[in-house]
């Protein structure tokens, strides 16, 4: 599903006040994973029903799929999980900065919208302010994953990345793509790109510990 919104436009542009930590969360001291880009949900709710010691915040530009999400997860009872509707390169630095030191430990940002077209490519939602943002929060160690079905999307964002001196490339066994998703849950748009028996390139960041942002 590519539903594109142009989070240029002076809707997406205003800055929304997320709900505090502890009003999202049951436990709200606990470990967080954040989604970027969380469309249907189906991630982080199996993560979510896999590990109760977690809290998974799933965020979403297309607020009719964040509206779904969250019937879903109300559903199943998922009390350390929570859907939201933002920009996150507008609402997400001011949130961050509220959490516990060293409480955010992953961040995933799973098949973007690509926005080929070279005049959009400042559409795209993995800018230097949005790493800048996660690099100040997430903890020492802390993971960032990535991954896209494509090529040129995905060095973009590694470029990006790498770029940064933030965070340090994990590779394993000398491959410059990991071979399948580290959380062993796969996203809709994975599934789907894996069924068409297509590549999925994936890349696991680690935040480097002995640089810090003021």
């Amino acid at each position: 599903m590519r539903q594109h919104v142009n989070p240029l436009s002076h809707f997406f542009q205003l800055p929304l006040s997320l709900p505090s930590n502890s009003i999202l969360f049951k436990n709200s001291h606990d470990p967080i994973h954040i989604d970027i880009g969380s469309a249907k949900g189906e991630f982080l709710i199996e993560l979510a029903s896999k590990y109760p010691n977690w809290n998974f915040l799933g965020l979403e530009i297309r607020e009719p799929l964040v509206s779904s999400s969250e019937r879903k997860r109300k559903q199943l009872g998922l009390l350390n999980l929570k859907f939201l509707y933002c920009n996150v390169n507008i609402s997400l630095d001011e949130w961050l900065s509220d959490l516990d030191l060293n409480q955010l430990k992953r961040v995933s940002i799973q098949f973007p919208d690509p926005w080929f077209k070279r005049k959009h490519l400042k559409r795209r939602v993995l800018t230097k302010s949005l790493l800048n943002s996660i690099a100040r929060s997430i903890s020492k160690d802390g993971e960032l994953f990535i991954q896209s079905d494509i090529s040129k999307l995905i060095e973009y964002m590694t470029n990006i990345i790498d770029e940064s001196i933030y965070f340090d490339r994990k590779i394993l066994k000398g491959l410059k793509w990991l071979e399948k998703n580290p959380y062993e849950v796969t996203t809709d748009r994975e599934l789907f790109v894996l069924k068409q028996n297509l590549p999925i390139y994936r890349a696991m960041y680690i935040r480097n510990s002995a640089l810090f942002i003021n």
